[in-house]
């Protein structure tokens, strides 16, 4: 029975194991009939540990340089099925040189699909190691994977080559060589190919391939040095030119960290993913749009790729999507423009002195029916203003009438955005612009408001101080008191500053709670 005879094996009472090394050995005619019965007799668990005890691997491997593809067959079989799953022989493997043979029978055999098959499991096996990532960088094997990758139909074969392709990713070398043989062209058309299948293989074969794009895009998880990308920039056909909205997320999410974000920028995947906002702009399916948007705003993080991004103009070229009407497209849009500001005097000022956008920020400013859009444009605007400080952005604000918005920004239910419009404002009177807020008297109610709230926070008090110690530098003293003391001697709502430096006793006397102010009135009128 089939139980004794394996019982037999086991306790190799016949010298089986033996036997079988010398007919691999020495007998060509039986060779091929021995390799099988090792293959069939490795697929026990328990018979692999007689197999390695018995030094039957070492005794396979030369019949890995047979030209009879049945040899072969059988012989790669045996050595997979004992050497699976255990990392010391795979290593050893590695070592006497079984990967040149692998390749050659991708490269001698590339149609004998049941060899093939065997080969890119022993590969799969293999792939892992540093020691098989190095021995492959040496050899054609990126091109002979490429090739087959074309030739796959099944999802079965699609998914081991996938799962090779994405252990060889880590290398640098063997990265560059994927690329240089066209992997990205292929990956391209199975990806327009099973697009918008429903198909769970079909989602599994996608996402795959999406995953291995990004990992050809930023190294693998091993790879955390700068590669030398060129080769890679050479490439007419970007695996970026398919409108992939799975893809575009997988690079948005990757693209989170700053080695990836810095990597991203130097590939040249800002350009690629502005074409494909260009060419959805219209659409009505915004996936692609919102998850480019996303991607870009992810690459614009860092202070580094920042300096990139703006040297290559994509400032300008981004202005283009200020059309769009989708409510989404345009939120993001306005973040990813608000992040490439940040920190960016450069970037502040192309933005602030660009009449289109500026026009386009006070409509949204104004959409009330769309509150992210109207936040997002508010704090663009006060982001533009702070990370720039020159007259002409201050005066293209203002001339575009996007002051007043900053004013009501200030009375926001949201700390983070008063604080925002309080520094941006106080940065634009610092410029010392003259009569830059005198016809905005609404500024100064909203500090009044402000300062005698109990509920307003301690930081957007002191914000609040400092706009107003900036309007006092600046000149502006006519508007320090305005609406501010209610109790003032003076008839009406308005203590001037004339008043106050013509009765010092009536300012003293003022019950505004605001002292600081009448102090630092007095404090001017002494220097003076």
């Amino acid at each position: 029975s089939l139980n004794g005879i394996l019982l037999a094996l086991t306790e190799d009472k016949s010298g089986i194991f033996s036997t079988l090394a010398k007919i691999l050995k020495g007998n060509p005619r039986c060779a091929v009939k021995a390799a099988q019965v090792l293959s069939e007799i490795a697929k026990n668990e328990e018979m692999k540990k007689p197999c390695i005890e018995a030094d039957l691997v070492p005794t396979l491997i030369p019949l890995l340089e047979s030209t009879d593809q049945e040899m072969l067959l059988h012989a790669g079989r045996a050595i997979g099925r004992i050497c699976y799953d255990n990392r010391k022989l795979q290593e050893e493997l590695v070592k006497v040189g079984v990967i040149t043979p692998l390749v050659r029978v991708l490269t001698d055999y590339p149609e004998s699909d049941p060899l093939v098959h065997v080969d890119l499991l022993a590969l799969c096996n293999l792939a892992d190691l540093d020691t098989a990532k190095e021995a492959l960088s040496k050899t054609k094997v990126a091109e002979q994977l490429v090739k087959q990758l074309r030739r796959a139909e099944n999802h079965e074969k699609l998914e081991i080559i996938f799962e090779v392709l994405q252990a060889l990713a880590e290398n640098d070398a063997l990265k560059v060589q994927l690329v240089e043989a066209g992997v990205q062209e292929v990956l391209s058309e199975i990806l327009m190919r099973l697009q918008g299948s429903s198909q769970a293989e079909n989602t599994c074969i996608v996402k795959a391939a999406s995953d291995l794009i990004v990992s050809l895009l930023l190294g693998g998880k091993k790879t955390r040095r700068h590669t030398d990308i060129s080769d890679i920039k050479k490439k007419k056909k970007s695996p970026l030119d398919l409108p992939s909205s799975l893809l575009l997320s997988q690079l948005t999410d990757t693209s989170a960290t700053y080695g990836n974000c810095e990597r991203m920028v130097q590939l040249g995947v800002i350009h690629q993913l502005l074409d494909l906002l260009e060419k959805h702009v219209e659409s009505e399916d915004i996936s692609v749009q919102h998850a480019a948007l996303s991607a870009l705003r992810n690459l614009a993080i860092p202070v580094v790729s920042k300096v990139q991004i703006l040297e290559e103009g994509v400032a300008e070229r981004i202005q283009t999507l200020l059309r769009s009407e989708m409510p989404p497209v345009q939120f993001k849009l306005l973040e990813t423009l608000r992040m490439l500001a940040d920190g960016q005097a450069d970037a502040a000022e192309i933005l602030g002195q660009d009449p289109m956008l500026l026009n386009r920020l006070v409509q949204w400013c104004s959409a009330n029916d769309h509150t992210g859009v109207h936040g997002e444009a508010n704090r663009l605007l006060a982001s533009i203003l702070h990370h720039n400080r020159s007259q002409e952005v201050v005066k293209a604000i203002q001339e575009a009438q996007g002051v007043k918005h900053l004013i009501s920004m200030t009375t926001s239910e949201h700390a983070a955005m008063q604080n925002e419009a309080l520094n941006a404002l106080a940065i634009a009177s610092a410029i010392n612009l003259g009569t830059f807020f005198l016809k905005e008297s609404q500024l100064v109610q909203s500090l009044h408001k402000l300062l005698q709230d109990d509920n307003t926070s301690p930081e957007v008090k002191y914000n609040s101080m400092h706009l107003l110690c900036s309007l006092l530098n600046s000149g502006n003293l006519i508007l320090i008191c305005l609406h501010l003391c209610p109790n003032s001697p003076v008839p009406g709502p308005v203590c001037t500053t004339a008043f106050l430096y013509s009765n010092k006793e009536s300012a003293s006397s003022c019950t505004c709670r605001h002292t600081f102010i009448l102090l630092m009135l007095s404090a001017k009128e002494k220097q003076r």
